[in-house]
């Protein structure tokens, strides 16, 4: 298993050897920039099965519940500038299940800031904001995409998107290579 220190992020690790479920948001950016099919396409390459997903446009009331101890964390100024943010267009909300899908899906994603990915993941393919031109300009960090930390998190992350029957179990093609 990678230590956060190997992902360049500070967050806890997960257990990865079984099958998990993470949420994935498309935040506004990557809907605006018309990049849906290629961020789900790098997910479903990845043998992540998309179990769950709907667009919608947040409201003041869902942002509270996903970003609950933000404005706790990193104080007023950044809660409203996310906040502003993710209801500034729709976002496309996902439930990945595979192998491993909360750190798999850390890994294609790259670091929270896209100045600092990797290429070949989503945030450093299709992003380059830094943490500093953001702050300089009182934006939030552009990143394409919100993925769960943990398992923890992911868990309570698809209870605030998702009822247990928007939630699907299906089989997939792929499964036979992967689960």
């Amino acid at each position: 298993m990678l230590s956060a220190d190997a992902l360049g992020e500070d967050h806890a690790m997960s257990d990865d050897s079984g099958i998990q479920r993470t949420l994935v948001l498309l935040k506004p950016d990557a809907m605006a920039r018309g990049l849906t099919g290629a961020v789900i396409a790098r997910f479903e390459q990845a043998l992540l099965k998309v179990v769950a997903a709907k667009m919608v446009w947040m409201d003041a009331e869902l942002t509270r519940r996903h970003y609950f101890d933000l404005e706790e964390r990193f104080g007023a100024e950044v809660y409203n500038s996310m906040a502003r943010f993710m209801q500034s267009g729709p976002v496309v909300a996902l439930v990945l299940e595979g192998v491993g899908a909360v750190l798999c899906v850390r890994k294609l994603v790259g670091s929270t800031y896209p100045d600092q990915a990797a290429p070949g993941t989503i945030r450093g393919d299709f992003a380059h904001v830094s943490k500093a031109y953001a702050n300089a300009n009182g934006l939030p960090v552009a990143n394409l995409v919100h993925a769960s930390g943990n398992a923890d998190e992911a868990a309570q992350e698809i209870d605030v998107w998702f009822t247990k029957e928007e939630i699907f179990d299906y089989p997939a093609a792929a499964q036979q290579f992967a689960f």
